[in-house]
């Protein structure tokens, strides 16, 4: 092998990020050790998992993570005996930084109050880097369990770092931190011991401070999810729940719990009290970690649903062996049934919350649209999902339910009416609500994009039939009061000329009663699509079936009254038909099919009227 040191380039805008994580998070450079600490723990758990299946990786007896200071070389070096990394293992994970981007962790440094910014570094991947908060010079010694080859990494943080081979005679990583003049606290084994009992007491791998030589214990080791609700206290849940999610914020819920008799499991979920920085939404799996007997299995186990992936936590089991395999967990009945339990401990916990209903605005803004996708996709759990949806409302301030949407509805309503668009603002003040604001018909107001697929799986609320009031034709005559003013006009001539110049771009053309103030809307036919739905489908380039839409016409409004006398006496009404389409996708929020035909007709228009 040659000896040869091989010198690359950091990947992803190094210099602009290291001097970010080293200037922006200063005052916070404790959490160096939390990260580093913790990254050595995760490789000590990855390296047990992997020895169940391949019993030649299982670690030394008495494995544990040590931490040396040595003030007279001013060095702190933190050493484990977990799964190591290979070349290409040091190239990969540290050669190549901010998976989430370089600006967009500037960003969230700027965005975020003060109080949250440490929380970043493992937000943004970039956690084995805050060793340069404190460190000169870090240097990395690994080798891969199985592997017969050692690597040592080093970097000054400048912009690049060298390869070259090396020697350890067990696998594992030596960290060793070369730390700056002003770091030299972080060398006094007391102010160590106390970050470690800070941050990562509840790591069940050994922790060792050495001073003076000797090896002093700095953790308890004790899994907090094993022990009783009152024998733990807030503030160890809370750091356990920060050390999980790399987050800084209080949990929203807790939920600490053991089963016992027919399953025997103890749990210790968290509901995170803000949206993390990396969205829920593209990430589909659940990652709550599954344990056996306190040892780390996996969090690829998907414990919880895909509309619940936002908890974190632990499920601690007695019911499996230690030495299932992933496949093993896809098919053994004992996880399905636990996560049925945990499922319906998630639920319950949300209805109780959902009662206080400030708090659960909080949540709801945060995962409302992870938890709808559970009413598209999962028939069990649709009902018990149904109520703890929140919508704004045409008729209400803040957020409503169901529940409350039902109990308000008008004597002779007989449906549940909902819009669906890109923004509650904009859909309020749409032309689609004329006719229900006129009725006091309240309209629940939807827009996330989920929101165009799950109202056709759950059909119904207490017998309520869901109905978008863009799809088909809705009759309001059986709701009292609302009774239109003006005169309205014989459209008999009208009607069939607007269709016929139309008929390339809508299905047909109709009178409406639900129009106050607008001249003209557009609706989606009965069988097809509801409009938000086909706009949707036309951003992905798809085409939907259900044919085009069809456009209504007020007809007390003067607009039309005036078009309905031009038809007695004109049968061109082509320019003036293109308007009345052109305005009605306008008011919806399209844009008119020529924007610049559009433009010349408007202005034709002012100047007649002028």
């Amino acid at each position: 092998m040659s000896d040869t040191v091989e010198r690359h380039e950091f990947g992803a805008e190094v210099g602009r990020l290291l001097d970010l994580v080293v200037h922006a998070l200063y005052s916070d450079r404790e959490i160096f050790l939390r990260e580093l600490v913790a990254n050595a723990a995760d490789a000590t758990d990855r390296r047990r998992f992997e020895a169940l299946t391949d019993p030649a990786l299982m670690a030394p007896e008495g494995a544990k993570l040590r931490i040396v200071p040595d003030k007279a070389a001013r060095t702190l070096t933190i050493s484990d005996s977990g799964i190591g990394m290979s070349k290409a293992d040091l190239v990969q994970h540290l050669g190549t930084i901010a998976r989430s981007g370089t600006l967009a962790f500037a960003k969230s440094l700027a965005d975020a109050p003060a109080a949250d910014k440490p929380s970043l570094i493992g937000q943004f991947g970039v956690g084995f880097y805050s060793a340069f908060m404190v460190a000169e010079r870090v240097e990395v010694t690994s080798r891969r369990a199985g592997g017969e080859e050692a690597w040592l990494w080093a970097s000054a943080g400048a912009g690049d770092y060298t390869l070259a081979p090396a020697t350890r005679e067990e696998a594992g990583t030596d960290i060793v931190l070369h730390m700056k003049p002003d770091a030299e606290e972080f060398l006094e084994p007391i102010r160590l011991q106390t970050i470690i009992r800070k941050w990562a007491d509840h790591i069940t791998i050994p922790i060792t401070v050495v001073k003076d030589g000797v090896d002093e214990p700095a953790n308890e080791g004790t899994a907090l999810w094993r022990k009783s609700k009152s024998e733990v206290t807030e503030e160890q849940t809370t750091e356990f729940y920060r050390h999980l999610g790399n987050i800084f914020d209080q949990p929203w819920s807790t939920l600490h719990w053991r089963a016992e008799g027919a399953l025997d499991f103890t749990a210790l979920l968290f509901i995170p009290g803000m949206k993390p920085f990396q969205a829920v939404e593209g990430e589909r799996e659940s990652r709550v970690r599954l344990h056996v007997r306190r040892m780390f299995i996996t969090d690829e186990a998907a414990l919880l649903p895909p509309w619940l992936r936002f908890v974190q936590g632990v499920v601690d089991t007695e019911d499996l062996p230690l030495n299932v395999s992933r496949e093993m967990l896809q098919a053994t009945p004992v996880l399905a049934r636990i996560r049925r339990a945990v499922t319906s401990r998630v639920l319950s916990e949300l209805k109780t919350k959902a009662k206080d209903a400030e708090s659960y605005a909080g949540f709801w803004e945060n995962f409302g649209p992870v938890l709808k996708e559970g009413v598209w996709e999962d028939a069990e759990h649709r009902k018990d999902l149904a109520p703890l949806l929140r919508f704004r409302s045409s008729a209400v301030e803040g957020w409503t339910s169901l529940p409350d949407y039902v109990a308000r509805m008008k004597p002779g309503q007989d449906a549940i009416y909902v819009l669906l668009g890109d923004n509650a603002e904009a859909l309020a003040k749409s032309p689609q609500l004329e006719g229900f604001r006129a009725k006091g018909v309240e309209v629940l107001l939807l827009t996330d994009q989920i929101d165009a697929f799950w109202p056709e799986r759950l059909a119904t609320f207490e017998d309520k039939p869901i109905r978008s009031i863009t799809q088909g034709s809705i009759d309001l005559s059986a709701v009292e009061g609302g009774a239109q003013d003006g005169e309205a006009a014989d459209l008999a001539r009208l009607l069939p000329l607007l269709k016929d110049a139309l008929k390339d771009h809508v299905a047909d053309v109709r009178g409406t009663d639900r129009l106050v103030d607008s001249a003209v809307v557009l609706a989606a036919g009965a069988m097809g699509p509801d409009l938000q739905m086909q706009r949707l489908m036309r951003r992905a380039g798809r085409g939907f079936p259900g044919g085009l839409p069809v456009l209504e016409v007020n007809p007390r409004h003067a607009l039309i009254r005036r078009l309905a006398e031009k038809a007695a006496t004109e049968t061109d009404l082509a320019d003036s038909a293109g308007l009345l389409l052109d305005l009605a996708r306008v008011q919806d929020g399209d844009t008119p099919r020529d924007p610049v035909a559009f433009a010349r007709r408007v202005a034709e228009a002012l100047a007649i009227g002028g």
